[in-house]
């Protein structure tokens, strides 16, 4: 029975399409969790209480007559490594596709259903010991079981769309919505997001944020065009107990409205480790829709609205004057790059004792406790709970972590390539910038998410990212060079 699905699956995908002739399909799911769900993106328990906007699998699938390929963005803020295991086993047996032709990328909105359970690097707190934590409902992982068909769904679905295509690249710039969320202070510290208007700010740490808004269109015979907008920032936009898509879904909406209706739009979140919508130093209006959240992080929809805005004009001031690109045959590739566990200078026993104390007050709801007595307070409170929680899962853990780097090219045009888990902003504008392909879209928290990826500098400067990295401080640098190596591979086929 299992040879004669993969058999018909097979005869689907070459029924649709032509060989020797690119194709493009797209498809859209929706994966909105009832109210009540869990809400995973910040060191204490959310259940969602409101939908502000619906959340969706966005995916298109791409064949070039003999080989195809999918390409899923979920919103939610992360796909653990379980989950997405789960789905793209889905899709195989649904589609026939390659399992090393699907990535799978989450947006990252903090705002979003729960499909974040326990990765290889033990990032889920509190889990039981088959890696579910215990926060978790049985709604909760209905709400997993659903989305994985849905993938299944979205898939088989653009296959079925797949029209003969063409392709072109534009590119432009979102300016002032993305800022580096990292500061020196006056204390001589590095902090991350210390709040608007700060005056302890000395200055910003690290490189100015990658402010590029990439495009890729494809026009299709007898169906609307798809475009593909690459953007790199979090989307930490909103909080509160309300599911939204954040900018990357609003980014959506206005893109389709403002062409008519003519299109449909896929947004890729890229490199955004270190990146945010926070704005500490505001010229007068850039405040409003904004609120001061529990962290010290002025959050608000309206902001999100306009963030949308922002990166949808950018899209729009190149989409009807993109240059033509040659597509080609589809290839694709898994690599894996080990990189040393960040544990040496924190698995002594004072350290460990220090972690176990602080987790066990912050599992005790006892976050108020933790500031008074170790002096931290909003973002940095967090900051201390996530060291404590890194200390702890790694005291006993391994020596060194696999990261899988998927990419799907397309000729030698176009390649995507993601990451499973949070590269910081300079690492995408690395590989961008040696890429061999003439559009290179890079997604964060793909097939899987194992943490930051920060710059060896950051770790001795401190802040959120470095404390709460599992990894040592050659990860960023040993991510540049494992996928600039998976896309000279492929654009050498």
């Amino acid at each position: 029975m299992k040879k004669q699905l993969i058999l018909a699956s097979a005869l689907l995908c070459a029924a649709v399409a032509v060989a020797g002739e690119f194709s493009a399909g797209f498809s859209r799911a929706d994966i909105t969790p009832p109210l009540g769900s869990f809400m995973p993106g910040y060191f204490k328990i959310r259940r969602a209480k409101e939908v502000l906007d619906p959340l969706q699998i966005n995916c298109v699938a791409f064949s070039d007559g003999k080989t195809t390929a999918i390409v899923q963005q979920f919103d939610t803020e992360a796909l653990s490594d379980a989950v997405a295991d789960k789905c793209r086993d889905a899709i195989v047996k649904a589609t026939g596709v390659p399992r090393e032709a699907i990535l799978l990328h989450a947006s990252h909105t903090h705002d979003g259903g729960f499909l974040a359970m326990k990765s290889s690097t033990g990032s889920a707190a509190a889990a039981s010991g088959d890696g579910v934590p215990n926060y978790a409902t049985a709604v909760d992982l209905l709400y997993v079981d659903m989305c994985a068909t849905r993938a299944a769904d979205a898939a088989l679905a653009a296959i079925r769309d797949l029209k003969p295509a063409t392709l072109g690249v534009g590119r432009s710039v979102a300016k002032r919505i993305s800022f580096g969320r990292r500061y020196l202070m006056k204390d001589g510290k590095v902090r991350t997001n210390p709040g608007t208007n700060n005056p302890d700010i000395v200055k910003p740490v690290g490189n100015p944020p990658d402010e590029e808004v990439q495009v890729l269109r494809i026009d299709r015979a007898g169906a609307k065009s798809i475009c593909v907008i690459n953007f790199q920032t979090h989307p930490d936009v909103v909080g509160g107990e309300t599911l939204t898509a954040d900018w990357p879904g609003l980014t959506r909406t206005v893109f389709e409205a403002a062409t008519f209706g003519d299109s449909l739009c896929l947004v890729l979140n890229g490199t955004q480790g270190d990146v945010n919508h926070c704005n500490v130093m505001p010229r007068p209006g850039e405040l409003n829709g904004l609120t001061r959240d529990f962290d010290d992080v002025d959050r608000g929809y309206d902001h999100a609205k306009h963030m949308a805005n922002v990166i949808a004009a950018a899209a729009l001031s190149v989409w009807m004057k993109c240059a033509p690109l040659e597509a080609g045959e589809i290839n694709y590739a898994v690599d894996t790059v080990r990189v040393p566990a960040q544990k040496a200078k924190d698995s002594d026993e004072k350290n460990l004792a220090w972690a176990e104390k602080l987790w066990a007050l912050h599992e005790a709801g006892k976050d108020a406790e933790i500031s008074k007595i170790y002096g931290c307070y909003g973002m940095e409170l967090t900051t201390e709970v996530a060291r404590a929680g890194r200390i702890r899962r790694l005291a006993a853990g391994p020596d060194f972590f696999d990261l899988p780097l998927i990419s799907i090219s397309i000729g030698k045009s176009v390649a995507f390539g993601g990451f499973p888990g949070e590269p910081f902003n300079d690492i995408g504008k690395a590989v961008k910038k040696d890429s061999p392909f003439k559009l290179t879209l890079l997604t964060c928290l793909t097939n899987g998410s194992r943490g930051y990826f920060p710059f060896s500098d950051s770790y001795k400067q401190g802040g959120y990212e470095s404390a709460s990295s599992p990894f040592g401080p050659s990860v960023a640098d040993d991510l540049i060079a494992g996928k600039l190596k998976q896309l000279n591979a492929l654009y050498a086929k």
